[in-house]
């Protein structure tokens, strides 16, 4: 089963969302995301300062399988980005939920409205994997 933590928000599009002490929020992909991408090579972020509206593409990362869209959970202004991801792409792939994060934003107000639970996104996966296997 994928990993999926209490302590993240996600998204339809397989970001998680978490919450930091300083206000600020720290982006990634989820567990699911990595599965689904394959071995991750390459990954295209955004700048800092970079002002991101949510559902917009904020980068790619690319696998040896596909390149895809990685999209911003939230709208807000990118305020650090995971120089070890740059460096070393695969940690997407070993520690989705740590090491691995993608960037840090300052979200707008209101930023985590519509983003889903850990409850609500655990059944979302377990629906698309249903529908990707048949049943």
């Amino acid at each position: 089963m994928d990993q999926i933590r209490s302590d993240r928000w996600y998204t339809r599009e397989h970001e998680w969302v978490q919450m930091m002490p300083s206000g600020r929020v720290r982006v990634g992909i989820t567990d699911f995301a990595q599965q689904a991408l394959g071995d991750i090579v390459f990954l295209e972020l955004p700048g800092i300062g970079q002002e991101l509206r949510a559902e917009d593409s904020m980068g790619s990362a690319e696998s040896v399988k596909s390149v895809s869209d990685v999209y911003a959970p939230v709208n807000g202004i990118v305020t650090a980005v995971n120089p070890k991801v740059e460096e070393t792409p695969s940690l997407l792939n070993t520690d989705p939920y740590g090491e691995g994060w993608i960037v840090e934003l300052e979200p707008a107000d209101g930023a985590l409205d519509g983003l889903l639970t850990e409850a609500e996104y655990r059944a979302y996966t377990s629906e698309e994997a249903e529908s990707d296997s048949g049943s």
